[in-house]
């Protein structure tokens, strides 16, 4: 489990690449590396991956062909960064909101807003998360545990389907901790529901539906 409490960027020194499977190795600062062992999960942009080697500062890991298919990651390079956070321990203060680390999809950022001491984003969601979002709701977004600012409707894509644009208000510890203030029009971010938002709604649903059919 992580919090969305990004801990800080780490750079990608190196890139193995496979069939539809590559190993990227991080350069981890000391403070991330603390008692990190090979089978531990570190969140990279929001998405859970297993620690496979570990050699001084460069910390290995694999990423499947789901990963790289729904993830912002497999467009990674090198000298590119990337947020990390360490998985969460008992009794770990919560100042976020409980993520899995299991990316659904990812949003394109289309605006920015930037004010001299905050910065408004916003991106455009795929149609099938539209009903899990809402103003003043949790997402993760490229691992950072965020509140939604303000939604609003999007043009209907290729299938007509009617999409839904989120803004979230950054400050300037959030801007100076993660990649975030490095982002531009767009580019693509990863994407987590908040677990709990995506049970009460999809339980509401299933309800709703069985009450109609009685």
């Amino acid at each position: 489990m992580f919090t969305g409490i990004v801990q800080g960027t780490a750079e990608l020194v190196t890139i193995n690449e496979a069939d539809a499977f590559r190993t990227h190795v991080l350069a981890l600062p000391g403070a991330m590396r603390d008692g990190l062992e090979v089978g531990a999960s570190v969140a990279h942009n929001g998405v859970c991956l297993t620690v496979t080697h570990i050699d001084g500062e460069h910390v290995s890991f694999d990423l499947m062909r789901e990963t790289l298919r729904v993830t912002n990651l497999g467009a990674l390079g090198v000298g590119d960064k990337v947020n990390i956070e360490r998985a969460a321990r008992f009794g770990d203060e919560i100042g976020g909101h409980a993520m899995s680390g299991h990316v659904m999809a990812m949003a394109e950022l289309i605006e920015i807003d930037a004010a001299p001491n905050n910065r408004r984003i916003w991106f455009r969601l795929p149609a099938e998360l539209r009903r899990f979002v809402f103003a003043k709701g949790y997402i993760g977004v490229d691992g950072a545990s965020l509140t939604i600012g303000a939604v609003r409707e999007s043009e209907s894509n290729q299938s007509g389907q009617q999409g839904l644009e989120f803004c979230v208000d950054l400050i300037p510890e959030t801007l100076a901790r993660t990649i975030m203030a490095e982002r531009g029009v767009g580019e693509q971010v990863n994407i987590e529901i908040d677990p709990q938002t995506q049970a009460i709604v999809e339980t509401v649903e299933r309800v709703m539906v069985a009450q109609r059919h009685e």
